[in-house]
């Protein structure tokens, strides 16, 4: 969003809808969820006043009308013209802060805010220790497979345990750490975002177990595919294909070595297999597939989606969905695949999204009973990136989404401020698993 050299004020009695104004005040002290933003109707232009501001600025080439008339009794700054910075007495914001409740509700939304911070850096430790652990595991299953086994299945109940609490499930976006590990990012994305599936299918402990584990080790097969193939840019050749298929048999006689339960290894043999007969490698179809490996089919396959060996192919985690229903929706049983989209969403965490009032946001977390209320976390730049603000769509009912961007398309101050994620990484927590964790840290 451009804005003009040329600085432009008006007096707050001049304000009307389709004005696009810029308050110049610190976040916490105006009640408003951004500090630029288009006027849509009459109660914030009383918010506006009450304020009691000598001066507002306004972007003429952002605006949809012109200020109102001035009335005559009241002075004001010229308008149109380049003026100096507005000098605001101190005490006008801080003096009223304490009186208006609009104001009281902007420091309990900070307060929220913080919250929401603390709990994503929580989930990002729980998240980074996961896949470090996923690492070790691959390294280390061949000589010491029931070591592997051992510590797979400590993370996997680690995980159970936090979903089977009562209560809604968020899905989270995770940053940009862990370099070069995609391969077992990989493992991860496609247990957590199994297990969320199948907690919303209604699945019994011991089958979310089971699952997690089959999900976790579903890949392991790769460990004998060559490098070359794994790591390949460009389209691989038949034989190459071949021989990449053959991880899920590869995999099968590991997980056998493992100890995997038949329940399990049916995940890694049969991960790529569609309910319509046209996977591999035996083509089976649905009433021939367990229910964990159809379960594990679809997260598999959108994680494939969004985070292909070449990134250059990758789509956005709203495209990957979008395409999974329309062209793929006969590989997958109707129940699960719907479920799945309903628990990511329209707009999954990782999507560049245009809201309503122009702003530019990328989701950052989707919560399962309110899938088309996810959190945004948004470009203002009047705020530091480290600060950004992270608005629930639930709690602002008149800012919605628009539409979505691919990154590309963003400016560049506006992508190294949101900072879209290369690979798309998710990890859940469930508010009643956090408020657990914070009693016991603090005991």
């Amino acid at each position: 969003m451009s804005e003009s050299t040329e600085a432009h004020y008006i007096h707050p009695d001049q304000l009307r809808i389709g004005l696009y104004i810029h308050l110049d005040l610190s976040w916490m002290d105006h009640p408003f969820p951004f500090s630029s933003f288009k006027i849509r109707n009459d109660g914030q232009i009383a918010q506006l006043r009450a304020l009691k501001l000598p001066r507002i600025r306004y972007s003429p080439e952002q605006s949809d009308a012109e200020p109102a008339p001035l009335p005559a009794a009241t002075t004001s700054p010229a308008v149109g013209t380049e003026t100096p910075e507005p000098v605001i007495e101190a005490a006008t914001p801080a003096s009223t802060a304490e009186e208006d409740p609009a104001i009281q509700a902007k420091r309990d939304r900070a307060a929220r805010l913080k919250a929401r911070r603390d709990l994503f850096a929580r989930c990002e430790r729980d998240f980074i220790r996961a896949t470090h652990t996923v690492k070790l595991v691959a390294q280390n299953v061949i000589n010491k497979p029931e070591w592997a086994k051992e510590e797979t299945t400590v993370l996997v109940n680690s995980l159970v345990d936090k979903l089977m609490v009562d209560g809604d499930m968020a899905v989270n976006l995770m940053a940009d750490r862990i370099g070069g590990e995609d391969v077992y990012v990989h493992s991860l994305n496609v247990a957590v975002l199994s297990l969320m599936l199948a907690r919303e299918q209604g699945m019994e402990r011991e089958e979310l177990v089971s699952l997690g584990l089959g999900a976790f080790f579903h890949d392991i097969g790769k460990l004998d595919v060559p490098a070359k193939v794994l790591l390949k840019q460009e389209p691989l050749t038949n034989a190459e294909n071949l021989l990449l298929r053959e991880h899920v048999n590869f995999g099968s006689k590991i997980g056998a070595r493992i100890g995997l339960t038949p329940d399990e290894l049916s995940v890694v043999a049969q991960h790529h297999e569609h309910v319509d007969g046209s996977g591999y490698p035996l083509g089976l179809t649905g009433e021939r597939m367990t229910l964990l490996a159809k379960v594990v089919a679809i997260a598999n396959t959108y994680d494939n989606l969004c985070n292909p060996t070449n990134l250059q192919r990758a789509m956005t985690p709203h495209e990957a969905l979008a395409l999974m229903y329309a062209q793929y929706r006969n590989r997958f049983e109707a129940a699960p695949l719907n479920t799945f989209i309903r628990c990511l969403g329209v707009y999954p965490p990782g999507t560049i999204v245009v809201l309503n009032n122009d702003a530019f946001g990328l989701v950052v977390s989707v919560n399962s009973s309110r899938p088309l209320k996810p959190d945004v976390l948004v470009y203002d730049a009047s705020i530091p990136k480290d600060e950004a603000i992270i608005l629930s769509l639930e709690q602002e009912p008149e800012i919605q989404i628009a539409r979505t961007l691919r990154p590309g398309q963003l400016p560049k101050t506006i992508f190294d401020y949101l900072s879209p994620r290369k690979r798309v990484a998710y990890f859940f927590d469930t508010p009643e698993a956090a408020d657990r964790e914070d009693s016991v840290s603090n005991a």
